[in-house]
């Protein structure tokens, strides 16, 4: 129980503040995920989501790699897993994991992020065994061969000339955790590069497999229409064999320093047609008390046609074609991103002072309420929507597991989401943004 003392000072500090700021927002209560865990003798996690409003089941294996365990000089190599882990395996076909799904009518998919690999797959639940089988066998028995590497490899460094080099602005966005970050590995993009995967070997390619690709690495989140005990067998049956390496996971340690002085920087691309700025500073890990208000304030700023960025610089001004502001935060670290792309006639100094009064205008002057709840209500229903689904669900359980160590964190954050205030928002944006320094990087053309 809080000392009188601090219950006096938090009440004078509260009474202190302007009505609107201080007012708490109207909440709606949401039932708790239907949530089972348990975690089998080889280090699996497992988290079970029944539901018998649903015809289908959502099977997901989240394993704790992303791009920051890359191995120096070879940066891409968790993304390139997310395509190597559909070539086949000792007892499957590379295209057979696509036969279990897609000519079921269901689907499958996989992403790489900062922290985690993660591979997904929907189907009829009267097929669920079957991919419990598959994800199992491709978990303990893939095939990591010289064609397999090669021809992935040759996918992922398209995947890199699409996104990266053909946009007029991938360059800019490629970068901007490498002037984000100082030292921390997040700095390094999750896509990779293409000279570092052309300088890997096949053996640097099975040994990162050996390492991350293991039951105590894992988490397994089955969501939707079945029987937990029918499950519990089948998991027990095509997981449980599985062999724990008697080896231990190497873990990224390092802690990002705080930025003492803000600095600027330079990017260029070419057929860049109209300059643009990017403002960067530090945010906090994921699992952070000011996550949601960090998110609210970035959905004012920037979500949507009506948010204040898109309505002042783009429609009111025209001094920008496209603005936002993102809050990129992780496992270990954060960023909270400003950008904008010039109109015609406009320089990188304009957008850059434009979209600080924007940010500093909404962390000094009176939010209204109805300009609050609105987007208060824009950010919870979107993610209510998102767990109408089987796919859904797991996928926000999966989060919580990978970003705040807790696959109840889900429940809280829409908790969390809600009891946002105008005097949170304004809060975080003074401490993280307008009171720290940052990195403002320049992108132009690049002259020949």
């Amino acid at each position: 129980m809080p000392h009188r003392r601090d219950c006096l000072l938090a009440l004078t500090a509260l009474a202190t503040l302007p009505a609107w700021a201080a007012a708490p927002p109207q909440t709606i209560r949401v039932p708790p995920l239907p949530l089972h865990e348990r975690r089998l003798a080889n280090g699996l996690q497992v988290l079970a989501l029944p539901a018998r409003n649903t015809s289908t089941v959502s099977v997901q294996v989240w394993y704790r790699v992303g791009g920051k365990d890359d191995p120096p000089g070879r940066s891409g190599f968790a993304h390139l897993f997310e395509h190597m882990m559909f070539k086949g395996s000792r007892h499957m076909g590379a295209a057979t994991f696509d036969r279990l799904t897609e000519d079921v009518g269901g689907s499958n998919n996989a992403f790489t992020a900062e922290d985690v690999t993660a591979y997904h797959s929907t189907v009829p639940s009267n097929h669920l065994e079957r991919i419990l089988w598959a994800e199992a066998e491709r978990m303990g028995n893939l095939v990591v061969d010289q064609a397999n590497f090669d021809s992935e490899r040759a996918v992922v460094q398209e995947e890199y000339r699409q996104r990266v080099l053909a946009s007029p602005y991938g360059r800019m966005f490629n970068v901007l955790p490498q002037y984000g970050y100082i030292e921390h590995p997040y700095k390094r993009p999750v896509i990779g590069s293409i000279e570092d995967l052309n300088a890997a070997t096949l053996e640097d390619v099975r040994s990162f497999h050996d390492t991350y690709y293991r039951p105590d690495n894992a988490t397994l989140i089955v969501s939707g229409d079945f029987e937990p005990k029918q499950l519990d067998a089948w998991v027990d049956r095509y997981f449980g064999p599985i062999a724990k390496p008697d080896r231990p996971i190497p873990r990224v340690t390092v802690r990002e320093p705080r930025r003492t002085e803000s600095s600027r920087a330079q990017a260029f691309g070419p057929n860049v047609p109209l300059p643009a700025v990017a403002l960067i500073w530090q945010g906090p890990r994921a699992d952070s008390p000011d996550a949601a208000a960090l998110s609210v304030a970035s959905a004012l700023l920037s979500a949507g046609e009506s948010s204040r960025m898109n309505e002042a610089l783009v429609y009111r001004e025209q001094s920008a074609q496209a603005a936002g502001f993102n809050a990129d935060l992780n496992a270990d670290a954060g960023l909270l991103m400003a950008f904008a792309i010039a109109a015609g006639g406009h320089s990188t100094a304009q957008l850059e002072q434009a979209l600080l009064r924007e940010i500093e205008r909404l962390a000094t002057r009176r939010i209204p309420d109805a300009e609050l709840e609105k987007v208060r209500t824009q950010v919870l229903t979107g993610e209510l929507a998102s767990r109408e689904t089987p796919h859904g669900r797991a996928q926000s359980v999966g989060w919580a597991v990978i970003q705040r160590g807790d696959p109840r964190a889900a429940d809280r954050e829409l908790a969390e989401l809600q009891a946002v205030r105008a005097a949170d928002v304004q809060r975080v944006l003074k401490s993280y943004v307008l009171e720290r320094p940052r990195v403002t990087l320049d992108y132009t053309e690049k002259k020949s």
